[in-house]
């Protein structure tokens, strides 16, 4: 895999700090480009209000994107990770941003128990659908 991509899915949750930082890990290893996305959507219910008539939630997303690279890499090795914020469905934003990559990462929620038995719809779509081998990064 040397000089190919990994991609990353971010939400600013700890599952996907977790995901960015093993990604980094194997993008270390490999010499891979690591490239982290995250998606954002408008929400179907209510209306335009004071407050939500200037939140820009591409902006907002771009944000998020930024702090948790930042968090989980250090501001030095954040610099050299593409960010990409896109439009939609998260897992669709992922399968798009992984063709022609090498890898796909992403976070699941670290469930005990029977729980532990059942990814998050954006991971079970993803491991579904993705055009590239997926690694899931489960909780401690």
């Amino acid at each position: 895999m040397a000089e190919g991509t990994i991609v990353v899915g971010v939400d600013g949750s700890e599952q996907s700090v977790r995901a960015l930082r093993w990604a980094a890990r194997q993008a270390g290893l490999t010499g891979a480009k690591l490239e982290a996305v995250t998606a954002w959507e408008f929400p179907v219910w209510g209306g335009l209000t004071a407050e939500t008539a200037t939140f820009d939630p591409e902006r907002e997303s771009a944000k998020v994107l930024l702090e948790t690279v930042q968090r989980a890499l250090g501001t030095e090795a954040a610099a050299q990770v593409a960010l990409h914020t896109r439009k939609g469905n998260a897992a669709e934003a992922l399968l798009k941003q992984a063709e022609g990559a090498d890898l796909l990462v992403v976070g699941a929620r670290g469930y005990s128990g029977l729980k532990a038995q059942v990814l998050g719809s954006v991971s079970l779509h993803v491991v579904q659908h993705a055009p590239v081998p997926v690694t899931v990064v489960r909780g401690e």
